[in-house]
């Protein structure tokens, strides 16, 4: 008995072997899928919905009055697992402490966020840019200018997006 299942399973395996049988499964699931409606996204032209709490290109904002939010206190940069952050500072003449540098090294971050949690005066945000590239050497650091540039072309957008969050903070 034992060995007749064995011998009936070993010509079934032959069997399914040369008439290509695991080829043939997959081929009809392909056939199947063939004729649906596909749900493709044309990416430059349509983007796909992103939630307020991605984490994208980093920016730094500014206070309604035009001056930097930024005070210098380093948390982000302490808190940076990947030592992306890179921050200098001096006193201005009214005794406040603002930043000479803020420089991130997009190649070395992870993108989760924690300078962000860190930032006391809401400073800098992870917007939900993430169609961004790089065309020469070196332009994968940040430097506060580009920040903050970033943060003035994209404050509406960072500032609903915040909005659209502070349910959950």
């Amino acid at each position: 008995m034992k060995r007749e299942l064995y011998m009936l399973k070993r010509v079934s395996h032959y069997i399914k072997t040369f008439s290509l049988w695991d080829l043939l499964r997959g081929l009809n699931v392909t056939n199947r899928y063939f004729w649906k409606k596909k749900f493709t996204i044309q990416y430059p032209d349509e983007k796909t919905p992103v939630s307020p709490r991605f984490r994208g290109l980093h920016a730094l904002r500014r206070y309604p009055n035009g001056e930097e939010r930024c005070i210098a206190c380093k948390l982000c940069e302490a808190v940076c697992p990947a030592l992306a952050i890179t921050i200098d500072s001096e006193p201005r003449e009214d005794g406040t402490r603002r930043t000479t540098r803020y420089d991130i090294d997009l190649f070395k971050c992870i993108y989760c966020g924690l300078c962000e949690e860190a930032c006391p005066v809401d400073s800098i945000v992870l917007t939900n840019r993430s169609d961004y590239h790089f065309e020469t050497r070196g332009d994968n650091i940040m430097t506060k200018q580009a920040l903050l540039a970033l943060g003035d072309q994209y404050e509406a957008e960072i500032a609903k997006d915040r909005a659209e969050d502070e349910v959950y903070r």
